[in-house]
């Protein structure tokens, strides 16, 4: 499909995800205890066993790009987005993904904002090419590796497993298969300390934070000092004020959208966030596809829309909801009209 003035398209997207573990081999292998796989209904988490996370992000990069039609030459800006340790000191994995899946000059940046990463670099990406008709295409990636013992991936944040892999957008101004009908992006700094916790600052360790992260830890020291009411409101708030602000943007309601792309979160998490708040039945989300991949940081809504096109579990003229969150804390949301299927959507696939 075509853009109109100002319209922008998804117009390619992919996912990399090395062999995933099952919770069953993670029970036995001792790496998480049978309570959090029941608290998280968790079956499976993407384990790499030597890719780096810029790597990882490359091969969707190449991913993206193939099924984008978009010539690499036309991309005027490379956003990349990492949860956690890129693999070197002092280095820029965003260019990483530029020699190897681009090979341009345009700017290659790197994203923190944590777990919103990919969804911010959405934002950043949407206003550079609104800032300039000549800018054709952007192209976002994401891309993780969480390893002990800096992270323990089943236990450094109860509630959510961690996954590696690797995922990629290309954002066009020109054409593609979905249309970004909305993107809202709210901040709320003061929960910045609910991952900090009472760390002091100090000098930075091979991985920024000396010993395993223990995330559990800086969220009960930060509600003992702010009180859970008052953290339980600002993160309920946040929320709230990114899923109404895009549904509103967009012209639709809740009801009016037919899949919803949640992070990658144990069921527990979701239960009190989603499914029961807003009333989002379990059967119109990712959660199968999250529950079997582990959370990719701020890959999982790039990865979830990737993995409800490839499938079919969403149809032409459908709408859908990519709901992100990260530690800030800041929560994006966008809407997205599929327009068409895409050539390399599975075309056997049930919804």
């Amino acid at each position: 499909m075509s853009a109109a003035s100002q319209d922008l398209y998804v117009a390619g997207c992919g996912t990399w995800l090395p062999p995933a573990m099952t919770t069953e081999q993670a029970l036995a292998d001792g790496h998480c205890e049978r309570a959090l796989a029941t608290s998280t209904a968790m079956l499976a988490v993407a384990v790499a066993d030597k890719e780096g996370p810029a790597q990882m992000a490359a091969l969707a990069a190449e991913v993206a790009l193939d099924r984008s039609g978009v010539d690499p030459a036309r991309i005027a800006l490379v956003l990349h987005s990492g949860l956690y340790f890129q693999g070197h000191a002092l280095w820029a994995p965003a260019s990483y993904v530029q020699r190897v899946a681009v090979g341009n000059r345009c700017p290659a940046i790197e994203v923190g904002q944590v777990s919103n990463g990919g969804m911010a670099a959405l934002e950043l990406a949407r206003a550079y090419l609104l800032a300039s008709p000549d800018r054709e295409a952007a192209l976002i990636t994401t891309g993780d590796r969480m390893h002990l013992p800096g992270f323990d991936r089943w236990r450094s944040d109860p509630g959510t497993v961690y996954a590696d892999g690797g995922t990629a957008l290309v954002l066009s101004g020109r054409e593609g298969f979905a249309r970004l009908r909305s993107l809202v992006t709210v901040s709320e700094p003061r929960l910045e300390g609910m991952h900090r916790g009472g760390h002091p600052f100090g000098p930075p360790s091979v991985e920024d934070e000396p010993g395993t992260v223990d995330l559990g830890a800086h969220q009960r020291a930060y509600v003992a000092e702010a009180g859970s009411a008052f953290s339980v409101a600002r993160v309920s708030a946040g929320q709230e004020a990114a899923i109404t602000g895009a549904l509103e943007a967009a012209g639709v309601t809740l009801a009016d959208i037919g899949r919803v792309v949640l992070p990658h979160m144990g069921r527990r998490r979701l239960n009190a966030a989603f499914f029961s708040k807003w009333d989002i039945e379990p059967e119109r989300t990712t959660w199968e596809f999250g529950r079997r991949t582990g959370h990719l940081g701020g890959g999982d809504p790039i990865a979830g829309f990737d993995h409800l096109v490839a499938t079919r579990r969403i149809a032409p003229g459908e709408l859908c909801l990519l709901v992100s969150v990260g530690a800030g804390f800041s929560w994006s949301c966008a809407v997205v009209e599929l327009l068409e299927y895409p050539s390399w959507a599975a075309p056997s696939a049930a919804r």
